[in-house]
């Protein structure tokens, strides 16, 4: 019989210990440096550690099942052999590295995503290329890999002898088969009982995300990227839902072309006071948050461009992003519909051929594109493009660029090909239609050296700010000389803000973001105080030009009075998504949660409020019958 009860499986106690002491550490360490700034009190540790414990417990069920499964089945023999003891010690110096080296991962990651490993962490793993060459400009790789390599030989000086003693403990087969189905029913009730959120145990989103574990977290993402809405959200009857979202979108007077409750079309007479057939450009600003932009109350002069831009054309003031990820917000642009959960339209299967805003500027003869510093593959974006009708221009089509890293060409380079782009699409007589995206407001926030004022490299957020804003002014000084600048309506909005943090599940004012509609001697300058969001923007911009259309869109024009300002404005943070009206708040999770916030705009507060049946069913009804449009090829 064998000394340890669990006989070899006492080789992964001081592995198990290990982890368990590190996650905690981790846990002290994200409390120290973020909980402050979240309202995460002292107060708060005890159950963040105790929840913590028993989710890293969990966790390790899992990781610590393929080893498990091997050393009880494989023969003593074997297990003793010099050999695979030298293979046992490799693999242990390997746990003991990646465990050290995954905690420093999620340092960083908590640093900038203010969360466990979330979806974010699926595309980085989904795009290695270009993520792997960003962590590597953007991090401290090489000492974090020295220094874990440093501390994981110590740890496994002192661990080893425990492993070696559990190498020769001698156990029966038929002990070891007793162990493994002890095991793998351990292991059944904790797949059946809990999952990584089975522990939320504070209203503040990162009270909850301290005692996560960020192993689990991870392929919980991964098993949620694509979510059926119907499966995991709160739903209504399927007409109730229609009716709901019909009668909510009519209420700016316009009706719908058909009694079908699924369809949504809605027709748009041409409007001869409107501003006519004229060329429209999209500049999608990478991460620029309204909070940098001075017009908007920053006082550190990041953005004096934009600021003299906005003086002169239409400036939205309470204009909001509807997610915190690029294709979140040309999704919203592009489509106008809102931004169902988990995973966006832009890299789900069944987004080609789906009603945009290309489609309606082709059908009033205009040509549409869709311009990008990077690759376009990144995220999908090129095919998305491509099937839905837009000419691609990425940075394949940019060969000697001024500057450019792993993100993409600089803005400058990009605006300078738009700027030649642009030319020759003129040239051919045709009005265009073009969305550009910029990527220089990113980590590593690097730069094209000699803009004053801005380091090459070594840069941090504001200096992308400032970058970003530099070379917007600078295409805006030289495009006017360009003949096709005086019959165009430039839109100016960003994708999402820098980064969203806060003790709230959805923190609203990290969707805040700039929008400016600039025409300088055809459009009046003004301020716009109507709550608008980017599903908006494009019927704001049809109905501004005048153009006749039809389609299913699930913004509308805030340009027109009857609009109001009590509108929906749809956000999307991770798994759970969001219905803002009138400062009050749903946010709507997984396991079919709905839970209603009142917003405190000055003191920036969400506060738990009454439920509110109607608004509750309202948020269900937008993101239930988007979902249903989007799955059954019908937004089209």
């Amino acid at each position: 019989m064998s000394r340890l009860p669990i006989g070899r499986l006492s080789l992964l106690v001081p592995l198990s210990g290990a982890y368990l002491a590190v996650s905690a550490l981790l846990r002290l360490v994200l409390w120290w440096k973020f909980g402050p700034a979240a309202q995460v009190g002292l107060a708060e540790m005890g159950p963040i550690l105790l929840f913590g414990l028993v989710n890293d417990l969990i966790a390790l069920l899992y990781v610590n099942a393929p080893a498990a499964c091997y050393l009880l089945l494989v023969p003593g023999r074997l297990l003793r052999a010099p050999w695979h003891r030298r293979l046992v010690a490799v693999g242990v110096f390997a746990t003991l590295f990646a465990m050290l080296y995954l905690g420093a991962a999620e340092y960083f990651f908590f640093e900038e995503f203010d969360s466990r490993f979330n979806l974010v962490a699926v595309d980085y793993l989904i795009y290695p290329h270009e993520v792997l060459v960003n962590i590597w400009d953007s991090y401290p790789v090489l000492p974090v890999v020295l220094a874990d390599l440093a501390v994981a030989g110590l740890l496994f000086r002192r661990l080893w002898p425990m492993v070696k003693q559990s190498l020769a403990a001698p156990q029966r087969f038929a002990d070891r088969l007793k162990l493994i189905g002890v095991y793998a029913l351990i292991l059944s009730l904790a797949a059946v009982r809990f999952s990584t959120d089975s522990f939320a145990f504070s209203s503040n989103r990162v009270s909850n995300q301290l005692a996560c574990n960020g192993i689990s977290s991870l392929f919980r993402a991964f098993r949620t990227n694509e979510l059926s809405y119907d499966a995991f959200y709160r739903t209504l009857d399927h007409e109730r839902a229609f009716r709901l979202v019909r009668e909510n979108l009519s209420a700016d007077g316009d009706g719908f072309n058909s009694p079908q409750l699924e369809d949504l079309d809605r027709s748009h007479a041409a409007r001869p006071e409107g501003l006519g057939r004229m060329n429209v450009v999209v500049i999608v600003e990478e991460s620029l948050s309204a909070k940098y932009v001075g017009v908007y109350g920053d006082g550190s002069d990041l953005t004096p461009n934009f600021d003299r831009l906005s003086r002169a054309g239409l400036l939205f003031d309470h204009a909001y992003a509807t997610g915190t990820r690029t294709v979140r917000g040309l999704e919203a642009i592009t489509t106008s519909l809102p931004p169902i959960p988990s995973e966006s339209i832009l890299k789900r299967p069944g987004s080609e051929g789906i009603a945009n805003w290309g489609e309606v500027m082709r059908e009033n003869g205009y040509r549409t594109s869709f311009l990008y510093g990077g690759y376009g593959y990144f995220d999908n974006m090129n095919h998305f493009y491509q099937s839905n009708g837009f000419s691609i221009s990425d940075r394949t089509e940019i060969p000697q660029p001024r500057f450019a890293n792993i993100w993409g060409v600089s803005d400058e380079d990009l605006f300078d090909h738009a700027m030649d782009y642009f030319d020759g699409i003129h040239g051919q007589g045709e009005p265009f239609f073009s969305i550009i995206m910029t990527t220089s407001n990113h980590k590593p926030f690097t730069f094209p050296s000699g803009v004053e004022g801005i380091p090459a490299k070594g840069g941090g957020r504001r200096d992308g700010v400032r970058y970003a804003d530099y070379a917007l002014g600078r295409f805006f000084d030289q495009s006017p000389v360009h003949p096709w600048f005086e019959n165009t309506l430039f839109v100016i909005v960003a994708d999402h803000c820098a980064r969203v943090y806060g003790r709230a599940q959805v923190p609203v004012r990290n969707y805040e973001i700039p929008l400016l509609l600039y025409a300088p001697g055809r459009l009046a300058a003004g301020r716009i105080e109507t709550a608008t969001s980017q599903i908006d923007i494009a019927p704001t911009v049809l109905g501004l030009l005048g153009l006749p259309y039809t389609a299913p869109f699930y913004g509308r024009d805030v340009l027109a009075e009857r609009a109001g300002s009590g509108r929906p404005i749809m956000l999307n943070h991770n798994h759970d998504v969001a219905l803002f009206q009138d400062e009050r708040l749903v946010v709507l999770g997984l396991n079919r949660q709905a839970q209603v916030f009142d917003y405190d705009r000055e003191q920036n507060r969400q506060l738990p409020a009454a439920d509110d049946p109607a608004l509750v069913d309202l948020a269900t009804a937008y993101y239930q019958t988007a979902f249903e449009l989007f799955k059954a090829h019908r937004y089209q």
